[in-house]
């Protein structure tokens, strides 16, 4: 799951209010400044919010708060309503070797070709694209959730049929590799 974080940048007034209250957040905050903005590290799946005073060239995914006296629910709703329109975004492309992967349509695109994937098989992808070598137990546990019950010619079966779905509408044979290491994709 990814997590979201609110940056308050240059706005020490915003961040003391916010910061008394932030166990009612579900986001973290942080405070910076010009001189601490460029060592902010976030992971690939981190959704954050940049909120300022006004506006900064060279910083992405800002949020402007220039209308003033602000009323707090409204703030903190049109942060809410920006974390959800980060996190729709950023799943309608992911890049999966040469291909886009849009998680809110399940379509794979490559050129002018296009294949509606199941939630199952999205997943899937993911999870492969996400590590290296990955084995049918880690399938189970991690995209299946594992049951006791269920067998292994579940998780081979699903990586079969999307194989031949990539390989009917791209003409890709080697879109999800297999050796003895694990399961990977090209």
């Amino acid at each position: 799951m990814s997590s979201k974080v609110l940056i308050i940048y240059e706005y020490q007034i915003l961040y003391e209010l916010l910061n008394e209250i932030k166990e009612n957040f579900s986001f973290e905050l942080i405070k910076s400044d010009n001189k601490h903005f460029g060592s902010l590290k976030f992971e690939p799946s981190t959704n954050y919010l940049v909120l300022s005073s006004r506006k900064h060239e060279k910083i992405r995914r800002q949020l402007i708060i220039d209308n003033k006296p602000l009323k707090f629910e409204k703030l903190i709703e049109f942060i809410n309503i920006n974390f959800l329109k980060n996190k729709f975004s950023d799943q309608s492309n992911i890049k999966i070797g040469k291909y886009n992967l849009d998680l809110n349509s399940r379509n794979i695109t490559y050129k002018d070709k296009n294949l509606s994937l199941t939630e199952r098989e999205s997943d899937l992808i993911i999870f492969i694209n996400d590590k290296k070598n990955v084995s049918i137990k880690d399938l189970q546990k991690k995209v299946w959730h594992y049951s006791q019950d269920l067998e292994t010619h579940t998780v081979e079966t699903h990586i079969y049929r999307l194989r031949k779905k990539m390989k009917e509408i791209f003409a890709d044979e080697n879109f999800i590799k297999n050796d003895k290491k694990g399961y990977s994709i090209n």
